[in-house]
This record gives structure tokens, C-alpha cells and sequence, in this order.
């Protein structure tokens, strides 16, 4: 069965956007309007709802554009540092939330594409802009007498009279300060900063290797009797690669996981299941220039130091510290725990599989390119049910449609088609989002299928932040990308299960911007914590409720017949031994590569043989990630927090639970958990908010049923 990929934030979200997660706003000051009027990223954008043009902006706008957007907020910060006045929280917390704007707008504008439509050109902008804003971002950090008057407000916080969102904005920006090292001694602040600048560039390069690795990869067949048992849409599917690569007549399979999945499912050539299988393994480890093994031991010696220099025995400690969870012990101890529960069920799958191979005469020991071929066999044969049978009622319309509907029946949120927005690729489709009663919310921008120019994965990032000016809100710019099955000739892009659950876990983060309420920019979310609005949503994709709604056949508008309803309730738990394994293997594996007191002439794959022989992986199952594709804890946001996955789905299962109990539609519910989560999200306390929705905090119990571990 094809395994879930869990939502994938792109390098540009740490290396550039959060980096700054200052206002997002496009009212830019007057002086910049007036002198670079050629440049549309420096203009205010005369556009539909202000959305970036697109059509307008080139490369070689992002430069300049980037270097005057860091003079801007440069200016900014010395207004604020020069006030003569003693500091309060309007002149120096308000006033530094408000910094930024330009540079933010630019970024967002330069990350969005970096992630979804590079090239080697814009790759080459990164590699000189990066530096700049990683400095950029140090001297605000570590800027001293800004932090004075932070520190100052601070210290008088029992004494100011503040709401509580305004506090806890005075408190989480000081934290912030702190965890950047401004208490640190000036030498200690300097080698911060060298620190810094290199943690950017080798998570850039981390990020280019791994687009490289993932683009050049390929088998391509020749003999249609390798095609033996692939259906007709994927053979298509791969025709038409082969022709893009000019290989017409032939058929090309990729390590994109849209196209290998289906051929490790079902092409009954075992060889070439191993060398595409092997291939994808192997990413980053090549020993070629895209070879990332260097670059790994380099980020975490420099992480481990960093950690030190602000007081912590290793990253995994300053990392969770930030978080729900606080400490890796704490961490780690859930991780083990479940893991006991997976690795039983993963060997009892493995044991069915094998009687299949054995009772076919395969001669074979199940091994990692055979399980989602066995695997989809087991589906068969214990539940009647094929993925193909499945496609034919998701197509990615359908699938919209689904998740516009549950919008609406919880939310009363209503979608418009919008044609008259500028968009980076013709690809993209961008919806006006509205209340009920036609006010405006926001723009959503979606991005669905895999192209070279696009990291692999999906995500959800933004263009503009929701933000409160002048009393008036700001609504945001919001961007789902994905890499789903593409639609080949006549036939509508036809999503599995997975790719459906996908759809709806990205949807939900865009809600957590689209229903923002927050009066300030800067928004706070534990690591632990931002899974749950998005994890939540899955929960509803294959209710019974909704798919009569939703799942209809591409071809004659039927809809999804009861007996097949059935067999996918009846499915749910499958291969979650699987899943759960892979899952938690990646997991323990990013944390011990940040709770270990590492040594850079430790061998990177040594490392990673030695935590899994440690857990008892079995060895017909690799991690999610291997070290060298690892791009959530390596050019992402993830670092010692690849757990959080996991951890979010233990509060979206308690979360759910509460719909259960009283309607999967409950107006009353969704209500509840729109106010104390969505619209304060990165606003309060996280678990406080948890709290005044749940009643309690979450219990571990749902999560464990949910994953079958427990009746």
C-alpha cells in the first residue's frame, strides 16, 4: 500500500520566510514607490486583492528588491533603537512587529517560487541572497541595544496594564531574543553569527542536491514486457515522461513518488522494482557532487555547537525546549513506546506477505522493493479492494470539491474560482475564499502536480500574512503545493488515497492562515503543535457522510457505491504497521542526530545503521527519510522535530473525538475549535487553547485505537 507523505515545508520557509516572520503586508513606504517604479516588487501591487503580479516580476528584480527591503527594515530598527523616549510596548514591541514589511513581501514573492518553480537562475539568486539575510537577521537578533529595550518592557511586564494576546506577543518576541543569543557575550555573539551564516548555506545546498538527485534519477524501459502487470494509466503516464525526455516510445519511471509508487505496487518485474527502489534510497549518496553526506555532519557539528553556545547539552535540548513536549527525554520515551506497538504489527504484516510470496512459489524473503507489491496483493485478498478500483472516484475535482463542501458544513466558508489572478505557473488555480454572508477572507492559490522546477513533497506556505492595520484586517495570500498523479490525456488526474488525505492535511494548515484573527504579525506556534489543524482535517476525508457527498466516478457521476465505502472503512487500519514503522523510524532517527554528542568524523550511514539496529528496524523497511534525503530536519523547519507528526496526531485524534460525540458536521464543535485554535493560532498558549477547546489535554488512547494499536 502506498505509504502517506507527510506534508513537506520547502527550504524557502526556514532559509528565507520564517526567518523573518515579521507583517506581510503590501503597503510599502511612499519614498520606495517613487524611485523604483520600474521594479514591481518595490511598487505596491495594483493587482486584485494585492496579490503579487506575477507576469510582471523577473529575476532580476529579486536582488535588488531583497537588498532594499533589508536597508528598509535596517532603517526601521534604528528608528526604533534611537527613540529618545523610554520604551514602551507601543515604541518598541508593537513598533518592531510592524518592521519588516517590504522584505517580507519580497521573500515570500522569491521563496514561493524557489520551492514551486526554480531554476538555475533563481537557485544562483539564493546562493548570494541567503548570506545577506542571514546576516541581516543576526543583526537584528543580536542587536544590543534593541534588545535593551526589549528587555526593559520585559522586566516591567507585571506592571503593564496588557491584554493577553499583547503579552503574550512581549513575552514570546523577548524569548525569541534570548534563544538568538542575545544574552551571550560579544565573542560568543560573533561566532553565533558565523554559525548562522553557515547553517544557511549548507541547508540550501542540502535542499539543491537533493533537487538534483530527485530530477536526474530514473529507469527508463524499453521492452513492454517489463510493463507486465502496471495498469493502463501508469504505463500512459510513463509514455508520456518518456516523450518529455524525448525518449518517446519508451517508458520513464522517476523516483517522484507519484510515479514510483504505483510501479512498486504493481510491476510484477522484481528486478526493475529493486533498482527504482534502491534508486530513491539512494538519493544524496551517490558519492557524486550532490552527495550530501559532507553537508550532514557539517549541520550538525555546527548545530551541536550552536546548542552549546546557548547553554544546551545538544540541539534536540535548545530544539524541544520551544515545544510541548520540552525535553528529547520526554520525546524519546513516547517515541519507544509506540514503537513497540508498530514493530509488532509491521513483522505480523510482513509474515502475511510472506505467506503470499510463498504460497505464488515466489522463492523469495519479502524485501523492501517487494512490500507495497505484496502489500497490495494482502489488500486484495483480505478486503477485496485495489487501488485502481479507488481512483476513478477522486479525481482532483471531485477531491476540491469534497474539501470546499466540509468547509463549508463546519465553517460556512464559501469558494470562488478566480481567473483574473497572476499566477507563477499556468498550472496553478487560485480561489477567492468568503464567509458565509460574502465577506472576504482570502486568497488560495493551489498547485498540484510534479514538474522539475518543483521540490518534492507538499506544503503549505504563503504569500502574504493576515495582519491587522490601522484597525482594518489584512487578509492572506495563501499557497498549497503538492505533487500529485497528473492527469493523462483524457482521463483527469485520479488521486489514491493517499494523495486525498494529503489534499485534505494541507487544506487544514491553509485554514489555520485563512481564518487568522491575530491583531499583531509575528505569530508563535510550537513546532509540536502545527500539525494539528492540519491533521485533523484527514479525519473527515473517507467518513462515510462526506464521501457520498464528494467521491463521485470521473466518468459517469456516480456516486462512490456503499459496498466500496465499506471496504475502505474496512481498510483503514492496513499496513499501519507499516506506516506507523517508517513513520517513527524517521523519527527516532532525526532525534538521536541531535541528542547525540556528535563527532564530524562520525560516517554518516554508520550512524543512521547503527540507530536502527539500535530500535530492531526490520530490514524489509527503510525510515520515511534517510539521512540524505532527509529535507525536513536538514533544509526545513524539523530539526529534532520530525516527532511532531506523531505528536499532532495524538491531540487531532482526542480533537476528533469531540466531533464524534456529537456530529461529524457539529456547527456548535467546528465553532469552538475555529475561535480557541484556528483564529488564535500562534496568538496564546497553545496547550491552554487545546484546553479551553477540549475541556482537558489530549489523551494518548485515541491516538493508539486510531492506529489500530489498541481496540
Amino acid at each position: 500500500m502506498p505509504v502517506k507523505k507527510f506534508s513537506q515545508k520547502p527550504v524557502w520557509l526556514i532559509t528565507f520566510f520564517a526567518l523573518f516572520s515579521l507583517a506581510l503586508t503590501l503597503i510599502l513606504p511612499s519614498h520606495l514607490v517613487a524611485q523604483e517604479e520600474t521594479n514591481p516588487l518595490l511598487t505596491e501591487f495594483k493587482t486584485p486583492f494585492g496579490t503579487p503580479p506575477f507576469d510582471l516580476i523577473k529575476n532580476e528584480h529579486f536582488l535588488p528588491a531583497i537588498k532594499k527591503g533589508i536597508e528598509a527594515q535596517q532603517a526601521e530598527i534604528e528608528a526604533i533603537v534611537n527613540n529618545p523616549n523610554p520604551p514602551t510596548f507601543e515604541n518598541t514591541i508593537l513598533a518592531f512587529d510592524r518592521t519588516g514589511k517590504l522584505l517580507s513581501q519580497v521573500m515570500a514573492v522569491f521563496g514561493t517560487l524557489q520551492g514551486a518553480n526554480t531554476s538555475p537562475e533563481l537557485q544562483k539568486i539564493a546562493m548570494e541572497a541567503t548570506p545577506l539575510t542571514t546576516q541581516h537577521r543576526s543583526s537584528i537578533y543580536l542587536n544590543d541595544r534593541l534588545f535593551a529595550r526589549i528587555k526593559s518592557v520585559y522586566d516591567r511586564k507585571n506592571e503593564l496594564k496588557l491584554g493577553q494576546e499583547e503579552k503574550f506577543l512581549l513575552e514570546k518576541t523577548y524569548q525569541d531574543f534570548v534563544r538568538a543569543g542575545a544574552l551571550l557575550q560579544p565573542e560568543a555573539k560573533n561566532r553565533l553569527r558565523e554559525i548562522d551564516r553557515e547553517l544557511s548555506m549548507l541547508s540550501l545546498r542540502f535542499g539543491n542536491n537533493l533537487l538534483q538527485e530527485t530530477n536526474s534519477i530514473k529507469i527508463v524501459i524499453e521492452n513492454p514486457k517489463h510493463l507486465a502487470g502496471l495498469p493502463p494509466e501508469v504505463v500512459a503516464t510513463a509514455a508520456e515522461a518518456a516523450k518529455n525526455a524525448g525518449l518517446e516510445g519508451k517508458w520513464v519511471f522517476t523516483t517522484h513518488v507519484p510515479s514510483m509508487t504505483p510501479f512498486l505496487q504493481y510491476a510484477q518485474n522484481r528486478e526493475l522494482r529493486e533498482r527504482l527502489y534502491k534508486a530513491y534510497l539512494s538519493r544524496g549518496d551517490r558519492y557524486n557532487e550532490y552527495d550530501n553526506k559532507e553537508i550532514i555532519k557539517k549541520i550538525i557539528a555546527r548545530r551541536t555547537e550552536r546548542a552549546n553556545l546557548l547553554g544546551f547539552p545538544t540541539y534536540a535540548h535548545y530544539s524541544i525546549d520551544a515545544n510541548m513536549a520540552k525535553t528529547p527525554e520526554r520525546v524519546e520515551s513516547f517515541l519507544l513506546d509506540l514503537w513497540k506497538y508498530a514493530l509488532e504489527k509491521a513483522k505480523a504484516e510482513q509474515a502475511e506477505m510472506q505467506q503470499i510470496a510463498d504460497e505464488e512459489g515466489a522463492g523469495i524473503k519479502i524485501a523492501g522493493w517487494d512490500w507495497w507489491y505484496y502489500a497490495e496483493k494482502l489488500r486484495k485478498k483480505k478486503y477485496n479492494l485495489e487501488d485502481n478500483e479507488i481512483r476513478p472516484y477522486f479525481s482532483i475535482d471531485n477531491v476540491l470539491n469534497g474539501i470546499f463542501t466540509l468547509a463549508g458544513k463546519l465553517y460556512g466558508l464559501k469558494f470562488e474560482k478566480r481567473n483574473d489572478i497572476s499566477v507563477y505557473h499556468p498550472e496553478v488555480m487560485v480561489f477567492e475564499v468568503k464567509e458565509k454572508n460574502g465577506q472576504h477572507l482570502g486568497i488560495l492559490y493551489f498547485d498540484f502536480f510534479p514538474r522539475p522546477t518543483k521540490r518534492s513533497g507538499a506544503w503549505t506556505g504563503g504569500l502574504r500574512r493576515q495582519s491587522f492595520e490601522n484597525g482594518k484586517r489584512v487578509a492572506p495570500l495563501v499557497t498549497i503545493t503538492c505533487n500529485f498523479t497528473r492527469p493523462t490525456g483524457n482521463i483527469p488526474a485520479l488521486l489514491s488515497l493517499d494523495e486525498v488525505e494529503t489534499c485534505f492535511h494541507e487544506f487544514g494548515h491553509a485554514l489555520a492562515s485563512l481564518l487568522s484573527m491575530g491583531k499583531y504579525n509575528n505569530r508563535f506556534v510550537p513546532r509540536d503543535g502545527v500539525e494539528l489543524p492540519s491533521q485533523i482535517m484527514e479525519n473527515w476525508a473517507f467518513e462515510p457522510e462526506l464521501l457520498k457527498l464528494y467521491a463521485k466516478h470521473h466518468a459517469t457521476g456516480e456516486v462512490i457505491p456503499d459496498e466500496l465505502i465499506k471496504k475502505i472503512s474496512n481498510s483503514s487500519l492496513f499496513n499501519q504497521g507499516f506506516a506507523s514503522t517508517e513513520l517513527l523510524a524517521a523519527s527516532l532517527l532525526d532525534l538521536y542526530w541531535h541528542k547525540t554528542i556528535f563527532k564530524e568524523d562520525y560516517e554518516v550511514n554508520d550512524f543512521e545503521r547503527q540507530v536502527l539496529n539500535k530500535i530492531g528496524l526490520i530490514e524489509a523497511i527503510a525510515p520515511r527519510y534517510r539521512s540524505t534525503y532527509f529535507q525536513h530536519i536538514f533544509s526545513g523547519g524539523y530539526a529534532a522535530g520530525y516527532y511532531v507528526y506523531i505528536w499532532a496526531e495524538m491531540l487531532d485524534s482526542d480533537a476528533f473525538e469531540a466531533f464524534k460525540e456529537r456530529g461529524l458536521f457539529d456547527q456548535k464543535t467546528a465553532l469552538k475549535f475555529r475561535q480557541e485554535i484556528l483564529e488564535k493560532y500562534g496568538t496564546a498558549d497553545y496547550l491552554q487553547q487545546y484546553i479551553k477547546f477540549r475541556g482537558r489535554e489530549a489523551r494518548l488512547e485515541p491516538l493508539l485505537r486510531k492506529r489500530g494499536f489498541i481496540q
